[in-house]
């Protein structure tokens, strides 16, 4: 027993701390679905950020109980507390199931989205506007191209063979830079599509593991709750 409420006790403190964490990556999730918005365009993708979020906030009462009951047990606070639990866990195993299959659909469509913009870009070695979506992609994640800079040549129609890219593919240290091919090592290297799959997979895969460690955190103050409740007449705890 006296274990069962030092176990509890910590745990109460714990949950505070993880829903923070929670917090912080639904948060994240939402503001990077926001901010390439004209890229991933479905909705429901934010949903397990929604639920992290939900999670966090139920997250904060449950600790407050979890050491309230640690100290002193009430029939009615140990009650909730349980209610509390199995509603932490349908959410979190929710909201991880969703980020971890987005993470794999994902691929496809960004690649498809980000193919389109490139091949919708107007540009010329003389005049590069620079204010397109996907000239801002490329800014915010040091990239060009899809898979990289050579996808603006396979762009080209067949009487135009630019020798330059956009603007937007030069790297930030090289000020005069114009996208001149031959000029290749003040481009960025990398694709645009790889820094997104990892960005968008991180907060996601992030999501994933804050909820199963969650979830198992829960087991445990179910157990431990569990083990109080035992010392209590049948009669006490039969609301539940």
């Amino acid at each position: 027993r006296s274990f069962a409420q030092s176990l509890l006790r910590l745990l109460g403190f714990i949950f505070w701390g993880t829903a923070v964490a929670q917090m912080f990556g639904g948060v994240f999730l939402i503001l990077v679905l926001k901010n390439y918005r004209y890229l991933i365009q479905d909705s429901y993708l934010s949903l397990p950020g929604w639920l992290a979020l939900a999670s966090a906030l139920i997250l904060l009462p449950t600790g407050v109980l979890a050491v309230s009951i640690s100290f002193k047990c009430s029939r009615y606070q140990q009650g909730t507390f349980m209610y509390l639990l199995l509603l932490l866990l349908c959410l979190e195993m929710s909201s991880a199931g969703l980020a971890h299959s987005y993470c794999v659909r994902t691929a496809s469509q960004l690649e498809s989205a980000l193919g389109y913009l490139v091949h919708q870009h107007k540009w010329t070695c003389s005049h590069d506007s620079g204010s397109s979506a996907v000239d801002v992609i490329q800014r915010k994640l040091k990239c060009c191209g899809v898979h990289n800079y050579t996808d603006w040549l396979k762009v080209s129609s067949s009487w135009y063979h630019p020798a330059c890219v956009p603007e937007s593919c030069c790297k930030e240290k090289h000020s005069h830079c114009k996208g001149d091919l031959g000029h290749v090592e003040q481009l960025s290297e990398e694709g645009c599509l790889k820094k997104l799959e990892d960005k968008l997979c991180f907060v996601m895969l992030y999501i994933f593991w804050c909820c199963t460690l969650l979830c198992i955190l829960e087991l445990l103050a179910a157990v431990s709750n569990g083990i109080l409740m035992r010392r209590q007449p049948f009669c006490e705890v039969c609301f539940l």
